[in-house]
């Protein structure tokens, strides 16, 4: 699954959340591209002008792009990590603790993470299971498979069985 296809599964008011988380996120390595391609997205969709566009409210950009299906890889990727380094923090978290994955707040240190094996995957999907919503853990897990199938690409196989 690529982001993209997550994003279009994502119900709307996620989908505003993550934009949202989108927009304000200035920190990460090449946003202001992904910002740009967006401006222009929804600069084609709306028939405004891209200057007029930036102008709005972050909210209001927002929920315009969440009411976009057909964005790119680059920003559905961007937009969801934003979102969970955002609203998911302690779920991110709790999933590298169960997996002995050494992080900060959720965000992985180590440089070379080994594929976790099959039942490890699946233990700590469960430890999540009890204590986070189903659907917050199964986009999280979604969007691990969908940024790195070679790392995390078991998830989605292992997450449907634990349920």
């Amino acid at each position: 699954m690529r982001p993209c296809d997550i994003w279009k599964q994502m119900p709307v008011d996620l989908r505003v959340a993550a934009a949202d988380a989108f927009w304000r996120d200035d920190q990460s390595q090449d946003i202001q591209m992904q910002h740009m391609e967006a401006v222009i997205a929804l600069s084609r969709r709306l028939n405004f002008r891209p200057k007029s566009l930036q102008a709005l409210p972050v909210e209001r950009r927002a929920k315009q792009l969440a009411q976009m299906e057909d964005i790119s890889d680059a920003i559905a990727t961007r937009a969801l990590i934003a979102f969970h380094f955002t609203s998911r923090r302690p779920l991110m978290g709790a999933f590298l603790d169960a997996l002995g994955i050494a992080h900060d707040q959720g965000l992985i240190t180590a440089e070379q993470v080994t594929p976790p094996d099959r039942e490890k995957l699946a233990a700590a999907a469960r430890t999540l299971k009890g204590t986070y919503p189903d659907e917050d853990v199964a986009l999280y897990l979604k969007t691990l498979s969908a940024l790195d199938v070679d790392t995390w690409g078991q998830l989605d196989e292992v997450w449907p069985n634990v349920q």
